[in-house]
């Protein structure tokens, strides 16, 4: 299972960066994890958008789905030229309704709405998915593939239990929006670098990936907040390819 980070940014970019977006590639299969502002373009130095067997959406914030807007144009011009004659599979929230209206648009997309402890596969990769608390719904992702298992946290803060939804990963992508300073100011919605890798480190995963980082801030200082409590703990650097 190859992992490529498109985007590593939230809730907006640093120049020339790009906002949640991660491309899962074995086999012939091809399926995109978010899709925030930034990722179109740069997924199209991998692919055209119409060869993606999928998007799994984490939840309906705009950092994490604002080029799914400009993509279904992209779909439907294809479709019109003859490019491609399948509408894209996007798997996502329900809620909120006013923005999963907004998404649809001709036959760019097959809408699919996930919920609590949903399951599915799409070619090799099988899917699970787990709740966490943010402002939306929103859903942790599980993804296993030939005994290799990635866990992606979506936007979270901290809860007890969080942990089952990495348990014994091979690669945990975990948010990491928040510094320590954020969370002695009581700030909540998201995670700490050092949560992060606490969670990491319970969990047992075997290699701690932080995204959802601030373009405002020295990410060193997560960095370092992060190895305190993981020692391998890394930064996901846009555009890095790795297997797992």
């Amino acid at each position: 299972m190859k992992l490529t980070v498109l985007g590593r940014y939230g809730p907006y970019p640093a120049a020339n960066g790009a906002c949640s977006g991660y491309l899962l590639q074995e086999d012939s299969c091809s399926v995109l994890l978010e899709c925030g502002n930034g990722v179109l373009s740069r997924l199209q130095n991998y692919m055209f958008p119409w060869e993606l067997d999928g998007i799994i959406v984490s939840h309906l914030h705009g950092d994490h789905i604002s080029d799914l807007f400009i993509m279904r144009y992209a779909l439907d011009i294809a479709q019109n030229r003859g490019v491609t004659d399948k509408s894209l599979n996007v798997y996502l929230p329900d809620e909120p309704a006013g923005e999963v209206s907004r998404i649809s648009f001709k036959e760019a997309f097959t809408l699919h709405y996930l919920h609590d402890e949903s399951q599915f596969s799409v070619g090799p990769f099988n899917f699970s998915f787990f709740p966490v608390q943010h402002p939306l719904p929103t859903l942790a992702v599980r993804v296993e593939c030939k005994g290799k298992v990635l866990a992606y946290s979506g936007d979270t803060e901290y809860f007890p239990g969080i942990e089952s939804m990495a348990q014994d990963a091979d690669l945990f992508l975990c948010e990491a929006n928040f510094q320590q300073e954020e969370i002695e100011a009581s700030m909540g919605n998201h995670l700490s670098a050092a949560q992060a890798a606490q969670i990491a480190s319970r969990g047992g995963v075997k290699k701690l990936l932080l995204t959802h980082l601030p373009a405002f801030k020295d990410l060193e200082v997560s960095r370092e907040e992060a190895q305190k409590f993981c020692p391998g703990a890394e930064l996901a650097e846009e555009e890095l390819s790795l297997e797992i």
